[in-house]
């Protein structure tokens, strides 16, 4: 089994670069850890980068667990390769780029594309945010499923994630204590459904619903409570469609032998427990 110890970063390209700086910095409110001419290294918490922006084609977006160490990295290689999944190990170039000690890439089922890295750089810096969003880490990603139960499968079995709870066919899957790590929403396609960070408070959710609608940035869901992990949530679109979100007060699974995923129906206070409805444009 591919054990998967957290997310590292996300991969997103960019039809302009400088509109996307724009916004991770005076929207988003992540830090700028580097600036390269066709790349952009943000920052939410210790380490060099969670999300990296390139000049490229806005339909690339790439989604990197961590992994132990070089041994498990090589068994996990060996495991999607028995199973008929392409395996790219990663140049000392393409390492330099995502900032870690060595990767593999490969897609799920899907097709979304996913990377495994060893040994992701920390920053000696202290992570200082560009506005006042209460961003205290980057928490999870939702991703796109032709197939919810061959993609769940996949997740589950042949890497460790659990289910925490089902919201229809969308099964919530963490890695660790936090309720959920990945989502998995039905698509046409893949790709990367939205991609959250935690803040502090309820109040940060409610600053920055006031501030983002401010600079006309669209909001597709929320002020809100999910019922299935407690969070407070707010979802807003970025440049080239994609959807982020804050949010706080998530729960984390303590009983791990004992938690029994529940199922949600898909409605929508399955989905806002306040009675939040999603705008979301796609």
């Amino acid at each position: 089994m591919i054990e998967l110890r957290d997310l590292a970063y996300v991969r997103l390209g960019a039809s302009n670069l400088e509109d996307a700086q724009s916004f991770a910095t005076k929207s988003l409110g992540l830090q700028v850890g580097e600036q390269a001419k066709q790349a952009l290294y943000l920052r939410s918490d210790d380490r060099a980068h969670t999300l990296c922006y390139f000049e490229g084609d806005p339909q690339d977006q790439t989604v990197a667990f961590e992994i132990a160490d070089q041994d498990k990295l090589n068994a996990a290689g060996a495991t999607l390769d028995a199973l008929g999944h392409a395996v790219h190990a990663g140049t000392p170039d393409e390492c330099a780029l995502r900032k870690v000690k060595a990767f593999i890439g490969f897609k799920d089922p899907t097709g979304n594309q996913i990377e495994l890295v060893v040994r992701p750089e920390r920053n000696g810096k202290r992570y200082f945010a560009t506005r006042d969003a209460g961003i205290t880490g980057f928490s999870h990603v939702g991703l796109f499923t032709t197939d919810p139960l061959r993609d769940e499968l996949f997740w589950t079995q042949v890497c460790n994630a659990r289910v925490s709870d089902r919201i229809g066919d969308i099964a919530l899957m963490r890695v660790n204590a936090i309720h959920h790590t990945v989502a998995l929403a039905p698509g046409r396609g893949p790709g990367v459904h939205h991609i959250n960070h935690q803040v502090e408070s309820n109040d940060d959710v409610l600053r920055s619903y006031y501030h983002l609608s401010g600079q006309r940035v669209p909001i597709v869901f929320g002020p809100g409570r999910h019922p299935t992990s407690g969070a407070r949530f707010l979802y807003f679109q970025g440049p080239d469609a994609m959807v982020f979100e804050y949010s706080v007060g998530v729960d984390e699974i303590e009983d791990e032998e004992g938690h029994r995923p529940r199922q949600f129906g898909f409605e929508p206070s399955s989905l806002c427990m306040w009675g939040a409805r999603s705008g979301r444009p796609r």
